[in-house]
């Protein structure tokens, strides 16, 4: 190799080296932070639940084959509440609203509907460290199972490895095993997650045919449901359908409401219009990321409580004083990366209805018809206290001798 040969390959290097540095800049900039909209879907996410025969409020015991799957998720700390929110995060990752501006199921491609059942899987796993399975996705108090996922109540597809059957030969499963049902659907709010163990006969059947035998009922991936019969097998965790899968608030705010809010104007408005819409409610970081569709999403919040505060609006978080203004004025506590929203109104110390001490004054949540002024600001650190009835009244009394006497 010539002197100028070994001269031109460390050129050549740094400038691939400079060009992968800037790479991310030139990839990101003509798309991201550019505001996309979708339309208002025409048809829900599932079916409607109907005559499904699913219990809401059941106490059954659970047989003694999946009682030590019951007890395990019952063992877990918060199992229930980390269950549902690992739905709702499944479905909010796919949708992915601060790069693609969607919001509900309906927006996803036919692919990522086809791999939500899979985000479920892998957020549940991770959620509650689940160890793999050999044979199935998972190990649970020494049994391996499966966990599956249907947008439609019934749905669930089961594979041949899930249960034994001598016909299938090498693809039988080695034991009839326990799958982990779930469903929910964002139309609703609605979820449920279940439990069975599969077995050839609590699978779909074809009627008899000409053999005047019935045959299995396989799908093109040689997968079949459950049986009508078989569904009143399954073991509902937590008694069933629950109703309050967190709520998906751009999918259903009134299409007014979130027209005002979703339009091509800066990220900065958008997320000021949310707070104006949504208000007393907890609103999460997803939100805000779908609504303002950059980068510095959760600055737009900070911002927005300068540019509202003249509109007599507070926006609380999670830190400092804010959680003890919820409180007091009776509203659901933020979490970390949540908020909530209100309009204020000053009130006197006779008003019976939630109320905080900020500024040395009363406020309280103000109603529709009450005027608009400018919001109290909120401490930094620590709430100050908080008078009792009976020293305001004491001061009162005392200015009002104070103006007598003048």
């Amino acid at each position: 190799m010539t002197d100028s040969n070994q001269g031109t390959l460390p050129l050549q290097l740094n400038v691939r080296r400079a060009a992968a540095v800037d790479s991310r800049v030139r990839a990101i900039s003509w798309k991201r932070n550019k505001f996309m909209v979708h339309p208002v879907p025409e048809k829900g996410m599932s079916r409607p639940v109907g005559n499904f025969p699913i219990p809401q409020e059941s106490t059954a015991t659970p047989p003694a084959d999946l009682q030590k799957c019951v007890d395990w998720f019952y063992g877990q700390r918060e199992a229930r509440e980390r269950f549902r929110w690992a739905l709702r995060d499944s479905l909010d990752e796919l949708m992915d609203g601060q790069r693609t501006g969607r919001w509900c199921y309906q927006h996803l491609s036919k692919t990522e509907k086809t791999y939500l059942g899979t985000a479920v899987e892998v957020n549940l796993t991770k959620e509650f460290d689940i160890e793999a399975g050999e044979d199935l996705d998972w190990t649970i108090s020494g049994a391996e199972l499966d966990c599956k996922f249907s947008r439609d109540l019934g749905g669930w597809e089961i594979p041949m490895e899930m249960y034994q059957c001598d016909d299938h030969g090498e693809q039988s499963g080695r034991a009839d095993h326990v799958a982990l049902l779930t469903w929910f659907s964002d139309d609703h709010s609605e979820w449920a997650a279940g439990l069975i163990r599969v077995t050839d006969q609590r699978l779909r059947w074809k009627k008899p045919g000409a053999s005047g035998n019935p045959t299995r009922a396989y799908n093109r991936d040689n997968k079949r449901k459950i049986s009508d019969s078989g569904i009143r097998d399954i073991f509902w965790l937590w008694g069933g359908i629950q109703d309050d899968l967190p709520t998906n608030h751009l999918f259903h705010l009134e299409q007014e409401q979130r027209g005002r809010i979703l339009h091509d104007v800066s990220g900065q408005e958008r997320v000021n219009q949310l707070f104006r819409e949504l208000t007393g409610c907890v609103v999460s970081r997803h939100t805000v990321l779908t609504v303002a569709q950059q980068d510095d999403s959760p600055k737009r919040v900070r911002d927005a409580r300068s540019a509202l505060q003249p509109e007599g609006f507070i926006i609380l978080g999670a830190q400092e004083a804010h959680p003890d203004v919820a409180r007091h004025l009776e509203l659901p506590v933020p979490a970390k990366g949540e908020w909530v929203s209100v309009r204020l109104t000053e009130v006197g110390h006779e008003a019976n209805r939630p109320k905080v001490w900020l500024e040395s004054k009363w406020w309280a949540v103000a109603r529709s018809d009450e005027p608009r002024a400018a919001a109290p600001s909120i401490p930094r650190h620590k709430l100050p206290d908080q008078p009792t009835q009976g020293l305001i009244e004491a001061d009162s009394t005392e200015i009002q001798l104070k103006r007598n006497l003048t």
